[in-house]
């Protein structure tokens, strides 16, 4: 029997580390022993503070997800760690689990997907919000030599825009409020603008930010009868659109896009596993290293989820270590 740790929102607004028992893995199924996991901030903040509607309660649970909406509840979705029990071909590998933040867990030998030899931890802690990222793509596809804008860059907005910007031609530019985030979009391959700062007529928008203004700035910068996809979460927040503007004149397509499902264009030949692990590749590149920007204990979770759902600072992607 091993005894685990993980971080559980007690209620609203507070979170707390509780103990529980693991058996040991039965056959078919493997004891991971955590490295790092990530906090997806947008999502888990709204989950934090409680703002996950009713009506949602289902479609938002997550892998290994323990207790229920709003509170308590065992929550999170990006661990990477190390197999210490299992089938042999397994054990000592690394290995990333959509499961939440907890220092040891036992789960189906399929539910864990091996990091790539090239990608680091923190790397490949981004797998789901990579995941989110190659969904996006999918589900509008760029063209050669199309105009992009991505409204937001957060870890999503620049993933998103750092795959956009490697196909011919296309040209991508980076909305955000936060002008000393021009410098990580030059390294991403993108061009950066401040909100009233950046020109429309884009082929295609992507809405990243987690703002009613954001997506409001993403409807202003489509062209005429181009798509905008929203790829952020509101939770229970009503969010008001300027639609009496250029929505109906220039024809705009307002879509959703969600990491739930495999792109309908994909479904057919790809399962949830197969875009996974290609998410995971696609991590190798070191410039993701940019987008990791904070770390902390898992006994600091707590205080550091709080801080995180009031006033994010400059953080980007927020990792736990696991000692």
């Amino acid at each position: 029997m091993v005894e685990a740790r993980a971080f559980w929102l007690a209620s609203p607004g507070r979170g707390d580390i509780r103990t529980e028992t693991l058996p040991a893995p039965g056959r078919g199924e493997v004891l991971v022993r955590a490295r790092l996991s990530a906090v997806s901030r947008g999502t888990e903040a709204l989950v934090f503070l409680g703002s996950v509607p009713p009506s949602q309660y289902r479609a938002m649970r997550c892998p290994f997800q323990a207790g229920e909406f709003p509170a308590p509840v065992k929550y999170g979705y990006a661990s990477v760690g190390v197999v210490e029990d299992g089938p042999a071909a397994l054990v000592g590998s690394r290995v990333f689990c959509l499961h939440p933040h907890q220092d040891r867990y036992v789960v189906p030998a399929d539910a864990v997907r091996p990091v790539p030899d090239g990608v680091s931890d923190a790397r490949a802690a981004l797998a789901a919000n990579m995941e989110t990222a190659l969904n996006a793509l999918w589900d509008a596809p760029p063209r050669a030599c199309d105009r992009i804008a991505v409204v937001g860059a957060g870890v999503v907005g620049c993933l998103v825009a750092s795959l956009a910007a490697r196909v011919p031609g296309v040209r991508v530019i980076l909305v955000d409020v936060n002008p000393a985030r021009a410098a990580l979009a030059a390294e991403l391959g993108c061009a950066f603008a401040l909100p009233d700062d950046a020109v429309g007529e884009a082929d295609l928008v992507f809405h990243a930010s987690g703002s009613a203004a954001g997506l409001a700035t993403a409807l202003t910068l489509a062209g005429v009868e181009a798509t905008v996809v929203e790829l952020s979460w509101h939770g229970d927040r009503m969010v008001p659109l300027p639609l009496g503007e250029n929505f109906h004149a220039k024809r705009l397509t307002l879509m959703s896009s969600q990491v739930g499902l495999v792109a309908p264009a994909r479904r057919a030949r790809w399962s949830r596993e197969r875009r996974l692990d290609r998410a995971l590749e696609l991590l190798a590149d070191p410039v993701f290293d940019r987008l990791v920007t904070g770390t902390c204990a898992l006994a600091d979770l707590p205080a550091t989820m709080a801080r995180l759902a009031e006033a994010p600072g400059d953080t980007l992607c927020q990792l736990v270590r696991y000692e």
